[in-house]
Parts: C-alpha cells; structure tokens; sequence
C-alpha cells in the first residue's frame, strides 16, 4: 500500500465538502480526497429539487418553537438553530471575501421568510410567538399581522379567494434566505481541488476496515469497469447521506452500535410558471397538523436555482426502505444488527401517529394533495404545478436506557474513541447548519491540535467559541458583516 492519505471523505454532498474546505483552511497541505459513488456531486439530499433550501434559521419554522404546557412560548430551539445557521452565513462569508467561493447570488439569495396560520387557536399562537421573539438580537426586524391586506402586500397568493371571517396571521422576516446547497457543494470541491484535493467520483465504497497500526483500509469499486481500489487513510469522515449508517456498521466501531435508521420519502409539487412566480417571493411556513410529525410542516417556497426562480409545495410524506434516493429496496432490512433490532422495534412502537401519517400520505389521492396546497394559495390552478420525488431522508434510532429506543429528527456525529473516524446521522436541519456540525467533529476528532487551529477558525468564523445571543451588539454587528459580504443587503 502506498502512503496513507490525510483525510479520506465519504459522499460528495455539503458536509463533506464543508469538512474538506475547513480542514483545508486548516492545514493547507493536507491530502485530502472525496469519494462519491454517482456521476457528480450533490446528487442526493444536497441537491437544490431534493431540499426546500430554506436557510434554516428557524425564522419561520413552527416546530422550533413549541408551545408549553402553561401556553408560553420555548424559543430554546429556535434560538440554538439561528446561532447554527450564522455560524455557516459567517463560514461562507469568508470565503467569499477570500475569493474561494463565486459570487454569493450564485448560490445564496435573500428570501423573506413568513410564518402563516389561520383558525383562532393558530393566531393565539402566532401572536405569543411573535412576543417571544420580536426582542431578540437574532430575530431583530420580524413583522406580525391579522390584516388580509398587509398580508396580501408580503405574499399575494395567499389571500385571493379565502374567506373573509376566517381568522389569519403571518409573521414577516426580510433577512430570510434561499440557499442553493447543490451548487454551494461544487463550489466547495471547486476550491478544494483548485488546492490540491482530489475528488474521484463513481468510487463506490464497500467496506471499511482498522489496520494494524490504526489507519484505515477503505475497500472501493469504481462504477465504471468494476474496478476494485484499496486506499488506506488516517482520517476518515463518512457522509454518505442514509448510507453512513451501514459503512460506520461495516467499519466496526462500537460506537455505532445501537444506531438505527428510519427512511423517509418526500414529495413536493412544483410550479415554474412565470406569472404564477413572480407573485410570491418568500418562504411560507405553516403549522404541521395535530399528531403530525415535524417533517410534515407545510411550506410553499420561492426557490432560486441556477438563476431562475420557481415555486415548491409540500411536503407529501411516503415510505421507501432506501436509504438514499439512488439507494437499494435492501437498505432498510439490510441495516438490521442484533445490537439495533430492540431499539428500532421500540421506536416504531412509540411513534404509531407517525406510520398513521405516513399511510394516510401514502393512499391520499392527488385531489387531496391539492387540496393542501390551496388551503395556503386558494386560488392555485392543477394545471400550473408538477409533482418532484425529493431526496430521501433517514431519522436517527438510537438507544435510551427507560424506553429502550426513541426516534430523533436531527442530525448526530458518531465518532469513534481515537477520533480516526466519523459520521453524520439523520437529516434536518442538515445541510443549513454543516459549518457547526463540522466545527464541532473537528473540535472532537482533532482535541490535540483545536488550540492551535484556534485563531484560524476564528478568522473564518469570527463568533467562534461565544453565543451572539448573549451579546446583542456583537450579533447586530455579526449579522450586517455577513450580510454585507454576501450581498444580502440593498
């Protein structure tokens, strides 16, 4: 075997070319490589048509902000979310100021953001959740209305034909984004290999396995000719989407174990009608049914890829065992391990609503389906919208130690003991919030050299180590740098 390689990374979406790019900034001589089974990077959950590229920020997104028992409002996670997602704006920031990364409209837009309900209980909570929300340093300059016509005035579709008693409300947010993370993706391998990466697609990886002297064997085969390659690494980060389960299962490390996955599907219907477009440009957020699970809160969003604008609605639930979109009907029946069976058994009967949800979307008629979309645009016309199959997403399973296995909608990093391999789990937030998830692998895989990287990544990340939302001046300084740089301001 030759030398081993730096760092070998596993699945060419966001995280991986996210991790590449800051270890890079890091330790410019390192080899690093990325690995992708498919013809090109971002071809599943990164892709722009296989995410709502919200920017997640939790400006508009309900299920961050649950309501107590005694009705007020937690803000707790949206709170949690929003430092996330600037951590990354600052990330990308730098490097556009850097000149690693094109002009910032190439792959991030401003994007007002709506929260948008309606029915009595729904506008009771809109408005507390406002309360809670309009004072702080992070949600500075949110907007909250009953009036059908200042609502009209934030997003037009929303108000023709609905009826006149019924009780609405929206908030408004203008600092919202649309981020386009397919294109972000190649822009980051672009700097990588402009620097002396590598990335070396149609490699499918099939094993992973400890050397004798703490390396890593990563056993693959090229797609194309079948060719069986053997490369041995120091660092390994496996972010292969819903396959990260199975190749962290293949490499042994018992900090996998007990880990499950849950795949998800996802519909969307989409519209690329220039009339119909050009009247709404924002993300509206809705509020996800009673009993619903969190991945059903409705939203039709302005989406902004390669320029052009369209609109997606949903999302429509469905189940696949695929682990990824491109994956095999064995995934899910293949994930299966002794140490994982009583925790996946456990969670599925803890979370019965959600397979009632997920048949209830599975038999719904496209009528139905519709019928969702016009109680957010009343006036939308079948003939205008497409159905698209978004990217699949798998929820964590894990172990807990009084109901024996629980279902998580996140993302974990599971590391081995000596830091010489990772892996990401799950799926929303995700791809908004891959500089902080990255920032913390490398604090926890890289303990003997963070001190010294310090300075660097502060440099990149200039709220590194604190919270803005403890220093209210700090985060309104921090927010307009980065919005200056990315152009995100008038």
């Amino acid at each position: 075997m030759p030398e081993p390689i730096d760092v070998a990374l596993i699945g060419g979406g966001i995280m991986s070319a996210t991790l590449g790019t800051l270890l890079k900034q890091l330790e410019p001589e390192w080899d690093i490589r990325i690995y992708e089974r498919l013809s090109d990077l971002a071809m599943e959950s990164s892709n722009p048509w296989n995410n709502a590229g919200t920017g997640h920020a939790a400006l508009c997104e309900l299920n961050y902000t649950p309501e107590k028992p005694d009705g007020s409002i937690d803000i707790t996670s949206a709170v949690k979310v929003n430092e996330q997602f600037q951590v990354s704006r600052q990330f990308w920031a730098h490097l556009v100021d850097q000149g690693h990364l094109p002009e910032p409209s190439s792959f991030i837009n401003a994007t007002p953001h709506m929260s948008f309900v309606w029915g009595e209980s729904n506008v009771e909570y809109l408005r507390k959740r406002y309360e809670a929300l309009k004072d702080h340093p992070l949600f500075a300059g949110m907007e909250y209305s009953e009036d059908a016509a200042q609502i009209r005035r934030w997003a037009p579709l929303l108000i023709p034909g609905r009826a006149k008693a019924q009780p609405i409300a929206a908030t408004y947010i203008a600092s919202g984004t649309d981020v386009d993370f397919g294109a972000l993706t190649k822009y980051l391998a672009r700097y990588l290999v402009a620097n002396g990466a590598k990335v070396e697609l149609e490699h499918r990886v099939t094993n992973i396995s400890r050397t004798k002297r703490g390396t890593w064997r990563i056993a693959m085969r090229q797609e194309i000719g079948l060719t069986p390659i053997e490369v041995e690494a120091r660092f390994v980060f496996v972010g292969a989407g819903g396959h990260a389960l199975k190749l962290l299962q293949k490499s042994g490390i018992p900090e996998i174990k007990g880990f499950g996955g849950f795949p998800v599907s996802g519909e969307f219907l989409r519209t690329d009608d220039p009339e119909v477009v050009a009247k709404h440009r924002a993300k509206v957020y809705g509020k996800a049914a009673v009993g619903s699970p969190p991945m059903s809160v409705p939203h039709l969003d302005t989406r902004v890829v390669d320029g052009k604008a369209s609109l997606m609605f949903g999302p429509y639930a469905g189940f696949s065992p695929k682990f990824l979109k491109h994956g095999s009907w064995w995934d899910l029946p293949g994930s299966v391990r002794p140490h994982n069976l009583v925790p996946m058994v456990r969670a599925g009967l803890s979370n019965l609503s959600l397979v009632r949800y997920l048949v209830g979307q599975l038999v719904a008629r496209r009528s139905t389906k519709f019928a969702a979309l016009e109680e957010f645009f009343p006036g939308a016309d079948p003939k205008d919208w497409y159905k698209i199959t978004a990217g699949q997403r798998v929820q964590v399973i894990k172990k807990d130690p009084e109901k024996g296995g629980v279902l998580q909608f996140g993302t974990e990093v599971v590391a081995s003991a000596d830091g010489t391999i990772a892996g990401l789990l799950g799926a929303s937030p995700g791809a908004s919030t891959a500089v902080p998830i990255m920032l913390g692998l490398v604090e926890k895989c890289f303990p003997d050299r963070i001190e010294a990287w310090a300075p660097k990544i502060a440099a990149m990340v200039p709220s590194f180590g604190t919270q803005l939302a403890a220093k209210p001046a700090v985060a309104k300084r921090t927010l307009a740098a980065t919005a200056k740089k990315l152009k995100l301001t008038a």
